[in-house]
C-alpha cells in the first residue's frame, strides 16, 4: 500500500518547545470507533466486554455519525492537547468552538460520507449553534458511559508513557526518543516525518513547537493535527497496552503487593511525582527510616531513582517503575 508522509519542519525555537500532552477528546473518539469495530482492537476486548454491547441511545448515535469508523476525525473534537487536560477542560473548549471552525471540519466529514449520514452532517453544518449544543451534550453523555469509569486507569498509563519518554529524551536526546514513538515516525535533523495512509503535507511549525500525545484507545498507528489554530500535534500509541489495561487500581496494587510486598507496592504507586523521604513516609504511614529502607530496596531493583535537590533527596519512578505502576 502506498503511504503518504506528513513532515513537521522544526526551527530552533520549535525544538525547545516540543512537549507532551493528553487528549480526552482523542481518546473518546477512538473509544467510539472501537465500539463500532471491536474486531480490529483485540487489546480493548476486555474493556469492550465490560460495556455489555454497543450503546443504542441518541447521544452515541450522533457521536458515531461525526466520528466515523476510521481516518479523518473533526479537529474541533480534540483541540490542542495540553499537559494534563481534564475531560471537563476538553468539554469547555468544545463549547467555545467557533461556528466557522465547526462547519469547516464537518464539511471534511461531509465529503467523506454518503447517504443518510451525509445528509445528517449537512443539517449540522446548516445550523452550527444547534449542532454544537447537540455535540456537547452527546460528548458528555458518551464520555460518562464509555470512559469515565476507566479514566483513572487510562490517565495512569498515559502519565507513565510520558514519564518514560521524557526521561529517554533527557538521557538520549529528542531524536532518539522520537524514534520510539512508532515505526511510522522518524526524526532527522530538523524534520519529523509521520507516515500516514491517506494524507501528506509539509508543516512549518513556525516557532509554535510540536505536541506529542500518547493514546490508549488508538493503537493502529499515528495521527496528526495540522490545521490552525491547533498546534502541530502527533498522536501515537502509548507504551505497553495489554488487554487488562482497564483493571482498577486496586487490582494493580494487589498484583504489585504479591510481587513486592504491601509497603513497597504502595510506595511505588505513590511516586507519581518526585517525593522526599519524609513525604514518602507520610503517604505510606511509616517511619522515615522504614520508608528510606524500602526506597533503597526499590532503587537497587531499578524501580526508583533518587537525586538530591538542595537539602532534600527526591525519589521518583524509573521507566521500569513507571511500567509496573502503570499495570503493564
Amino acid at each position: 500500500m502506498d503511504r503518504k508522509v506528513v513532515q513537521f519542519r522544526l526551527g530552533s525555537s520549535d525544538i525547545s518547545a516540543v512537549r507532551f500532552g493528553i487528549s480526552p477528546g482523542h481518546e473518546l473518539i477512538h473509544a467510539i470507533r472501537v465500539m463500532l469495530r471491536p474486531q480490529v482492537a483485540p487489546l480493548h476486548w476486555g474493556w469492550f466486554r465490560n460495556q455489555r454491547g454497543v450503546p443504542t441511545g441518541e447521544a452515541f448515535r450522533l457521536m458515531a455519525v461525526i466520528s466515523g469508523v476510521e481516518g479523518y476525525l473533526p479537529d474541533f473534537l480534540t483541540t490542542t492537547p495540553s499537559g494534563d487536560m481534564t475531560p471537563e477542560e476538553e468539554l469547555e473548549r468544545l463549547r467555545e468552538v467557533p461556528d466557522e471552525r465547526l462547519q469547516f471540519d464537518l464539511r471534511k466529514m461531509e465529503i467523506r460520507s454518503t447517504g443518510a449520514r451525509q445528509r445528517e452532517i449537512q443539517e449540522l453544518i446548516a445550523d452550527p449553534a444547534r449542532a454544537r449544543s447537540a455535540i456537547v451534550t452527546a460528548w458528555e453523555q458518551v464520555w460518562g458511559m464509555l470512559l469515565a469509569p476507566v479514566w483513572p486507569q487510562m490517565l495512569r498509563l498515559l502519565r507513565a508513557d510520558i514519564a518514560v519518554r521524557a526521561r529517554r529524551s533527557s538521557d538520549a536526546g529528542l531524536a532518539a526518543m522520537a524514534a520510539t514513538l512508532h515505526s511510522s515516525v522518524t526524526w532527522r535533523d530538523d524534520v519529523v516525518e509521520v507516515q500516514l495512509r491517506h494524507h501528506g503535507e509539509t508543516i512549518d511549525c513556525g516557532g509554535t513547537g510540536l505536541v506529542l500525545v500518547p493514546s490508549v484507545m488508538a493503537l493502529r498507528g499515528c495521527a496528526v493535527l495540522t490545521e490552525p489554530p491547533a498546534q502541530p500535534t502527533i498522536f501515537y500509541p502509548a507504551h505497553g497496552i495489554s488487554e487488562s489495561w482497564h483493571r482498577p487500581a486496586s487490582d494493580v496494587l494487589d498484583a504489585l503487593t504479591a510481587l513486592l510486598g504491601s509497603a513497597r507496592a504502595r510506595l511505588l504507586l505513590e511516586l507519581q511525582q518526585p517525593l522526599s523521604t519524609s513525604e514518602c513516609a507520610q503517604l505510606t504511614g511509616s517511619a522515615a527510616s522504614t520508608a528510606s529502607h524500602h526506597l533503597t530496596v526499590l532503587r537497587a531493583a531499578g524501580l526508583v531513582d533518587s537525586r538530591r535537590a538542595g537539602p532534600r533527596v527526591l525519589h521518583t519512578r524509573t521507566p521500569l517503575g513507571e511500567a509496573l505502576a502503570g499495570g503493564h
